[in-house]
């Protein structure tokens, strides 16, 4: 029989005839029982290797397409496995409705934005890559075959007790290796806890404004999410609503508007905690860039009665691609968060964990978190002497630690930040971080922007709200 296939100007000859010898057999152009060519004799005819339509013959034989018979040649089957096309308007099924609720995640940005004040962001062209490097390279040699397979759903040995010596020397966080789990981060630490702790219908409560993730993450899993106001001591403790089983709160620097909770308004918190059995979710994000003062002590470092879970992340510090964080919980919580993690996604990569404990050991960690915070403590300072020039409409909220600035403004700046991202300057409103009553301002990140960078692209950002984009 005559077969037609066409590959004039085609790259990859092979799925080029597999493709269009499967669109004729489906559209019965080919009919069943009847013989393929010879491989060698549609070869020479196409100019191209016998090997390249072997493997296409056998990608149809393998899908139920063709049989091969010894000595006889390579037919079609009397009835083929028929795929059909996908019907794209099928409505199809339908997931829970609490995930409609949930906004996409966002869309990687390429290319990268011309002044990027996103905030959270680290700067990676400063990350240590060439030890790095040899680190992974140490890891992956066959002596360290153990790491390639299943891992601790609790956390490499090392690293745990890395952290724990870290957290207890940084900041006076009292805990041991068997109390870390590592995590991906403050969204599955919030997940896990939720998996714990919650059920569908019970109430958590999360600050406002305050980080989106973990009040999607909440509300997703069916539980009821109150957003609570926030002053300048942190969150407003008598307006958590009664009933409220956790509390998702970043005391050290609040995020978005980067104040501090109070010693005062601190030990209420873990008083209402306790009378109320209720669970602390501390968010110590960023708690490593501290530019002036004392460190602040952590809620963990105050309560004596095991209210608190503790979250810390490297992705400010190294990289949010390394997707590692940690959680120290009380040991009465240990147990069943191991079990969820393993649940999960059973446990974070071996060879990441195996490298990120080498670079603490031997002291790797602890100096590129110097240099950075010289490097962002010059940014910051940059940053805040430059939006004096905004004086006339934003007020600068006072912040002395982090990744980001905020400011408060009398009108929406919504407008605003979508203007500056279609002419290259990548910021947040205020607004964005609000749940009830949202307020107005601005939230400058500087940790993705080189210090030169700064100025420009406030002065982008100044003439976008000169010329009424605000």
């Amino acid at each position: 029989m005559e077969v037609h296939i066409d590959l004039t100007g085609r790259r990859g000859h092979r799925d080029a005839i597999y493709r269009q010898l499967r669109a004729a057999i489906l559209a019965g152009r080919i009919r069943p029982g009847e013989a393929l060519p010879p491989t060698r004799e549609l070869a020479q005819r196409l100019a191209v290797s016998r090997t390249t339509v072997s493997a296409a013959y056998d990608r149809l034989t393998a899908e139920g397409f063709l049989t091969g018979r010894v000595g006889a040649g390579t037919y079609v089957t009397a009835s083929p496995a028929e795929r059909p096309s996908p019907v794209l308007d099928v409505p199809g099924v339908r997931p829970l409705p609490e995930w409609d609720a949930v906004p996409s995640p966002p869309a990687p940005f390429a290319p990268a934005p011309e002044f990027d004040f996103r905030p959270g962001v680290p700067d990676l062209s400063l990350f240590p890559f060439d030890t790095w490097r040899r680190l992974i390279t140490q890891r992956l040699r066959a002596g360290q075959a153990d790491l390639m397979t299943y891992g601790d759903p609790q956390g490499h040995a090392a690293l745990r007790a890395e952290i724990a010596r870290h957290v207890g020397v940084s900041r006076d966080v009292r805990a041991s290796a068997a109390q870390v789990v590592v995590t991906a981060g403050a969204q599955q630490t919030t997940d896990l806890v939720a998996r714990v702790l919650l059920r569908p219908g019970d109430l958590a409560a999360v600050e406002d404004p305050g980080y989106p993730p973990p009040r999607l993450v909440l509300g997703a899993r069916g539980i009821r999410v109150a957003p609570v106001p926030v002053d300048a001591s942190g969150i407003v403790v008598e307006a958590i609503p009664a009933g409220t089983r956790l509390v998702y709160v970043t005391p050290s620097h609040q995020y978005p508007l980067g104040l501090s909770m109070s010693l005062d308004r601190r030990l209420e918190l873990l008083d209402w905690a306790e009378r109320t059995d209720a669970v602390l979710v501390e968010d110590d994000y960023d708690s490593e860039f501290r530019y002036t003062g004392r460190p602040l002590e952590p809620l963990h470092s105050l309560d004596s009665r095991g209210r608190v879970v503790y979250v810390g992340s490297f992705s400010k510090v190294l990289s949010p691609a390394l997707r590692l964080g940690f959680l120290i919980a009380p040991p009465s919580l240990v147990p069943a968060l191991v079990k969820a993690r393993y649940l999960t996604d059973w446990h974070a990569p071996n060879v990441e964990q195996a490298a990120l404990a080498a670079f603490m050991a031997e002291g790797g960690f602890a100096r590129h978190v110097r240099r950075m915070r010289k490097v962002y403590r010059a940014r910051h300072e940059l940053l805040s002497r430059s939006l004096a020039s905004f004086a006339d409409f934003l007020t600068p909220l006072p912040s002395s630690a982090g990744l980001h600035l905020s400011a408060v403004a009398t009108a929406d700046c919504g407008p605003l930040v979508r203007a500056a991202r279609r002419r290259g300057v990548r910021l947040y409103s205020l607004g964005d971080f609000g749940v009830g009553e949202r307020r107005h301002g601005l939230v400058f990140g500087y940790g993705a922007v080189a210090a030169e960078r700064i100025e420009p692209g406030l002065a982008r950002l100044r003439a976008l709200a000169d010329g009424g984009a605000a």
